[in-house]
């Protein structure tokens, strides 16, 4: 088999979050009055909270606010954001990536999480994939955000898998330039213009079955 270990952003590739990211950076907008719709919301793909915090303040009053305001403005989007991943369940996990994942695991494919989100082990928990996985490198354990290759490198050294035998699958371009830019591989799921620096482009999450196990 060509790869060893195969490393999943969660949002937009296991699961689907968007909707509660979007609400919860919604509300808080709203609440300080400031103008926030999807289009914004789409720059906020595969960046950290921070970051996404600073984006959505442009223009605004980012520059007046001091690090520790900031830092409790993002705390209080992600309490809004943990409250409504709450209605999340085993339902939000689809058959496809679930049967996909089983088989990939049962080639004797190592599986990573490679995620911004500080709420990984939270969300897995909620869509039954809890203690799934064989390495979760999220948001609690790097410094630097996509494109930034930290995130999967850890993965890789979680996994004692050398980086070069490891298959990296995004939605996000951020991601995507994050795999390369740490010498891994990738496939991309989504538009694939976007995507279009990606190794693969997969039309459905199963189709990796037939770059991993070929």
């Amino acid at each position: 088999m060509k790869y060893k270990a195969v490393i999943f952003d969660l949002d937009g590739v296991i699961c689907h979050t968007d909707a509660y990211h979007y609400q919860a950076w919604k509300a808080l907008a709203d609440r300080m009055d400031i103008y926030f719709d999807e289009t914004i919301n789409n720059r906020l793909r595969g960046v950290s909270r921070m970051k996404s915090l600073e984006i959505i303040l442009e223009g605004n009053m980012g520059a007046a606010l001091t690090d520790s305001e900031k830092q409790y403005l993002a705390e209080e989007k992600n309490n809004i954001y943990k409250k409504l991943l709450e209605n999340m369940g085993p339902g939000d996990l689809s058959n496809q990536v679930r049967q996909t994942l089983n088989i990939l695991r049962g080639a004797g494919i190592k599986l990573a999480i490679g995620s911004s989100s500080k709420n990984a082990g939270f969300i897995l928990k909620q869509i039954g994939l809890g203690g799934y996985f064989d390495a979760i490198s999220d948001g609690n354990n790097i410094t630097r955000s996509k494109p930034d290759p930290e995130v999967f490198l850890m993965a890789s050294e979680y996994l004692n898998i050398p980086k070069e035998d490891c298959l990296v699958v995004e939605d996000a371009a951020a991601g995507v330039d994050a795999a390369i830019a740490g010498g891994m591989d990738c496939a991309g799921i989504g538009d694939e213009m976007e995507l279009k620096l990606a190794d693969y482009h997969l039309k459905n999450f199963n189709d990796l079955l037939g770059i991993v196990l070929m």
